[in-house]
Parts: structure tokens; sequence; C-alpha cells
């Protein structure tokens, strides 16, 4: 860590030089409000009633097991340390006798190297390596690779470079490669009977459908044409799959000139020949775009030939059923909410998804588990009440396993009866967590300039009507929410610990939901004129400030601002064209110059249009482009292997900051990651920003 010390009066040392400094030891309580356990990746097989999950605490990874009878949660690996090497892609084999994982991380973008993250700073170099445990035994490796997926007869394949491999997780040896194709593959789905496995090859501005039918036989293309097929599904009796089929690229700068629609259709093929026909199209309308983000389409075939996917007909995220045959989909989950976490029953007849619906108050910033049924409307809440619940897994016993948590308690393994009832927290090693210190935030809406209504949670400390610092938090993405407790993402999880953690400091704390986020519909998270192509998100972040001062426990002239990713980005709009009202900042990771991106003005030649004319605008809607009226002073965090946020965003604006003489602190981690990986640097940058703000914002 670097922090620029005024030194006077030192031989050989400017006034400016950066010293290297010693971290001192963290704030008060800090530790425990971020050493939660956090449990994720639930699945559970098709046959066997068992789940698996993992656990993270203090960095600390392990992957969990628990079965029937009593469901006592058993450890498959031996995780102590805090190595910064996730652990994901938990899957078992259908008859629930091996489970696999993948331990590492790689992610894969236009400016990173492709390696293994590495944020341990390990002297060797990390692998993405691919986990077993057999009938329950310790977990060992078998592999290196990702995305593991078994067949109905437990032949397990997995993605290396791009490429489909098999190995014997029973007897691991050298893994093999099934075949080769030339483009990048991914999208694995065997079929019923698992001998021909269905896959995507992306080739750049156009991708097929695949089936590879066994050694001796060529690959079935499915229809090719100029398009992106995705999500292949196969039919419950192996002779067809559906797909989707889209046009268009990616373009940072696409809504510069207005939002265009991008619809989509299913198909049906024969999995013999790939002929294919066309079953549905979507409407050529906003509403009947691709709804690529959150999570993308659930394309899934369930009993009576039914395809079920999500869609935005109705300007929010909903399940349809579509027949096979052809013909107009029946909308499953009418009302204004927005599905997530979609799975299907082991029978094909029902769906579980999670939702921010419910009879309780507040229940658009939750989320609860519902069931529907495949062939008509009628959702069924699994989960009412206060708390927050997601990532349903049906277990073929009956009973379904979710994971649960509330404003107060973290995460944790949940399984209950299917209709729900009967509800039991499964928790293999209750961790202390200072629950009790914790406030239950209130929900709360304000109205931006230009009369959008926007939502937010409110954290209020103790203390009474004494005036208090302030801080707004505005989560990244951006197509995320932030709840009414813990999140279902462990970025945002540690936000809102971070949030709870600040109010017990005594500041007050807005999180800001701004539109382009998830949950408030479609019109909202598409909303004109935001991101590059016209910041009009930042008039929300605005109206939260503005609500907090007017708030009688608030001094308005107190207020700071916090965030990471795109949060990053209005923490940066925020000083740089409201110093007047940010008397502080925390950016983490965020995006500074939308110019500095190597796809602004990307996709086709058809696509592009005035190229200069949408770079201009872009300019003009960063934070970059407003540093006349910066004032405030900055603390500037990021990683410097950063897969999502390139990192000249904050070299281009440290130095832009140095040439102005604006006041700004960095912490620069080497080799992490955009969501931090390693325990040690979210305490070393949590405890920075504690300090920074207090330093500011406290008299």
């Amino acid at each position: 860590m670097f922090k620029h010390l005024f030194l006077a009066g030192i031989a050989g040392l400017s006034l400016a030089t950066p010293v290297l400094a010693a971290d001192p030891p963290p704030p008060a309580q800090l530790a425990d409000f971020i050493g939660y356990s956090y449990a994720s990746h639930l699945a559970a097989p098709h046959r066997g009633d068992r789940i698996a999950w993992v656990e993270m605490r203090k960095g600390v990874r392990n992957v969990w097991s628990a079965a029937a009878p009593d469901f006592a949660p058993r450890k498959l690996t031996d995780g102590t340390r805090d190595d910064g090497q996730d652990l994901t892609f938990v899957t078992w084999s259908p008859d629930g006798r091996i489970l696999a994982w993948v331990r590492g991380e790689v992610e894969h973008n236009g400016w990173a190297t492709g390696a293994p993250a590495n944020p341990a700073s390990a002297p060797g170099q990390q692998q993405e390596e691919l986990w077993a445990s057999v009938n329950g035994a310790p977990g060992v490796k078998i592999a290196e690779g990702s995305e593991p997926l078994f067949s109905s007869k437990g032949q397990l394949v997995f993605i290396r470079d791009y490429q489909v491999y098999t190995v014997d997780p029973a007897n691991p040896g050298k893994a093999t490669r099934l075949f080769y194709d030339r483009g990048r593959v991914g999208g694995l789905a065997w079929s019923p009977d698992g001998s021909r496995l269905a896959f995507v090859s992306r080739r750049g501005d156009h991708s097929f459908i695949g089936i590879y039918n066994g050694a001796d036989t060529p690959i079935t293309w499915v229809a090719p044409a100029t398009a992106y097929d995705d999500n292949p599904a196969w039919s419950p009796d192996g002779t067809r799959i559906a797909f989707s089929r889209r046009t268009g690229t990616f373009d940072i700068l696409a809504a510069s000139a207005g939002e265009k629609p991008n619809p989509f259709s299913i198909w049906v093929a024969s999995a013999a020949d790939g002929s294919a026909r066309q079953a549905w199209k979507s409407p050529a309308t906003l509403n009947g775009s691709f709804p690529s983000v959150p999570d993308g389409l659930f394309l899934m075939w369930g009993a009576g030939d039914r395809i079920t996917f999500r869609a935005e007909l109705d300007g929010w995220a909903h399940l349809y059923a579509l027949p096979a045959a052809g013909g107009e989909p029946v909308l499953l989950t009418p009302g204004e909410f927005m599905v997530e976490h979609v799975t299907m029953t082991p029978d094909g007849t029902a769906l579980l998804y999670s939702a921010n619906a419910g009879s309780v108050a507040g229940d658009i910033d939750r989320r609860h588990v519902f069931r529907v049924a495949v062939d008509r409307p009628g959702p069924a809440a699994l989960t009412p009440g206060s708390g927050l619940e997601w990532t349903p897994a049906p277990l073929a016993g009956g009973r379904i396993a979710y994971i649960s948590a509330t404003a107060q308690t973290p995460p944790r393994v949940a399984l209950a009866g299917a209709d729900g009832k009967g509800a039991r927290l499964i928790d293999p090693e209750p961790a202390p967590f200072p629950s009790q210190q914790l406030v239950v935030p209130k929900p709360v809406t304000f109205t931006a300039a230009d009369g959008t209504v926007v939502h937010g949670q409110l954290f209020r400390p103790n203390g009474g009507k004494a005036k208090k610092p302030a801080l707004v938090f505005v989560h990244g993405g951006p197509p995320r929410q932030m709840l009414l407790g813990w999140s279902y993402m462990d970025y945002y999880t540690h936000s809102y610990a971070m949030n709870q953690y600040l109010a017990s400091r005594g500041y007050v704390v807005l999180s800001v939901n701004y539109r382009l986020g998830i949950g408030y519909g479609r019109a909202f998270q598409h909303a004109a004129k935001a991101g590059a192509s016209g910041n009009s998100e930042y008039q929300d972040v605005v109206a939260g400030a503005r609500y907090l001062q007017a708030l009688a426990d608030v001094d308005p002239a107190r207020l700071g601002i916090w965030g990471g990713s795109y949060g990053g980005l209005l923490t940066a709009q925020g000083l740089a064209r409201n110093s007047d009202i940010f008397k502080a900042g925390v950016d983490l990771h965020g995006v500074h110059d939308w110019t500095l991106y190597q796809n602004l003005g990307g996709g086709t030649r058809y696509e592009q249009g005035d190229v200069a004319a949408m770079k201009k605008i872009a300019f003009e809607s960063s934070p970059e482009a407003a540093m006349a009226t910066w004032r405030s002073p900055v603390l500037l965090i990021h990683g410097d292997d950063d897969r999502n946020v390139p990192f000249n965003q904050t070299v281009d604006l440290a130095r832009r900051l140095a040439a102005q003489n604006i006041p700004f602190e960095e912490m620069i981690l080497p080799n992490e990651v955009h969501g931090f990986l390693r325990y040690d640097s979210w305490l070393r940058a949590d405890a920075r920003m504690v300090r920074f703000l207090d330093e500011r914002l406290k008299p």
C-alpha cells in the first residue's frame, strides 16, 4: 500500500515521495462484520436425495455436502487458507454418487491474459482445476479445466482451452479431448440417454449449435446461420433440441442513438439431421428484446412437450411456456416483479425460481422462492415473510433446499418440504457473528430531477436526533439490485456488511438502486440516455444525496459517497460534478473514461453509425469530462489483474488528479481481480476506506 506523505527535513526525499507503509491494525470490529459465513453454489442431483454447496468464511472456501435422512453436513475439502482460489461449478452426477467442482478462476476478457487468478501472489502459476468426490470421500484433483457436466451414464465432460475433454472421476488418469472444434466451445448439454452431446461453438460474430455423436461420426450442425445460436435444450425423448437464435453484437455505445429492439426466436431441431423450424419469434419491440441480463433466457424443455423460457414481453422478466409444436407462449408468472434463479423439478412438471415478490411491505427489495407448473399460470410462494431466499434446488425425495438470509443473518443453507413448510437451517459450524449489532434497513423512495422514482435502503444508526455524517452507496453492475438484507452475490454481500459496519460507526447510509439496475422493470433497467450515452442515472445519485441531506439526523455538510465497479464510476461522477455535495469519496475499480474501452464503437459497420459522435457523447458522460469542478478528496482502490474494468481506468484518473492537484490517495492490490478473491484484500481495503472517510467526515 502506498500513501503520499509530505515529509520535510529528511535528506534525499522530495516533499511528495511515495513511501511504503505497513497497514495499521483494522478499525475495531471491522474483521467481525466482514468475517461472516457465506453459502453459495447450492446443487442437488436428479436422483440422489442430497445436496452440496460452497461455504466461504474469511476467505477460506470449502465444499460441503449433506444427505438424507438426517442431512448432517459433511466437509469434502480441507481448505484452511485465504488463498484467493475460488470454488465454483458444483455439479452432481445424476445418481448423486459423484460430486465435481472447480478450484481456481479464469475470466476471459479482451484485456486479460486469460491466466488463472493469483491474488495471493503465490510463486507458482495457479491452475483452474477440476476436483471430484466419489461416494462422499474427500475431494481430489482429477484434471485441469472448468464447467463440468455429467451424462445420465455418469460420463464427465468439461472445458479446457475452449475444447471439450473427458475424464473418469473414479479412476482419474489423463484427460482426453472428446472432439475438436475451431470455435470456442461452451453451453454443453447431454442427451437424456447420455449418448450425444450438444454444444455451442462461438465464432466471433456468430455461433452454431453442434451435436457430438461419437468418435466415428461427423459433428451434426443444427441449422447453421449468420446468427447467435445458444441455449441448447434436449427434448425428454432425445429426438429434438430447442435453442435460441438472435442477431446483433455487443456494443458499449449501442444505446447512444437510442436503444433498438433486439428480438430473438426459439427453434426446434431434429437431433438426427439438424434440420430446424422456428417455433416462435418475439415481437420486434424493446420488450421483445433478448433478456441478456441478469442470467439470460433459462431455456428448458419440460413435461407435456413444453419449452419454458424467460422473457420481458410485458416489461418484466417472467417465465413463459411454449408448445414445442409452435404457437403463442403462455405467461406463467404474471405481476410486477422479476424472476431469477430458475430450475426445473426432476419430473419436468414445475419450475422453481426466486422473485422480488410477496405480501410483505418492501418485498420488491427482497427475494423469495416460488413454484409454478410448466403448463399454466399460478405461482405458489414457498418462502413468504421478511427474510430473503434464493437458488432453490429440488431434491429427488420431494424436498427443496435453498439459501436463506435475513437483514441480520448472513446466507446459510436451508431445507424444507416441497410446500416450503418445515424449513430448517443446515449449518456445518455456526460462526460467531455480531448479528445483534446490525440494523434493519428501511425501504425508502425518492424522486430524481426528471420525475423518476428511485428505491433505496436506509441504514440508520443509533444516536437519536444528533447530526451525523452520511454516505451514499452506489452498487456496481449496473444490472444489480441491493436488497433489504444480505445479497445472493458475494460481492454485494460484502457491500451489505460494510454498509452495516459504517452504520455501526455512526454513519447514516443510503444504498441507491439507481436506474440501469434490475428489479423495477425493463424500462427502468434500460433507461434512455444512460451510461455512456448520457449518464442519466447520475441524477438518481444526486436525488439520494438530497434525500439524505434533508433528514433531521444528518449533517448535510458531511456527506460522502462510495461504491465499486459501476458504483466506482458513479462515485467519481459525484466528486467530479458535485464536490459541493460530496465532501469525500471512495472509488473501487471504477470506470472513469468510457472512451478507453477497447470495444467502444464495436460491432459491424452496419451497427456502428457515427462512431466519432458516439465517442464524444461517451466522454461527456464520463467523470473525467468534469475534472475542472472536482475538488473533494478521493481514495482510489484497484486490483491490477482486474478482468472487468481495465486497470488503465484508474491509472488515467490518478494522473489527471495529480495534474490538477486534487487530493487523492491510492491503494493498489497486485494480482487481485475485480471482485477481490481474498478476505485479506477486502479487510485491508475496508480498513483504509474507513480511516479515509473518518478523517474527512467526522469532526
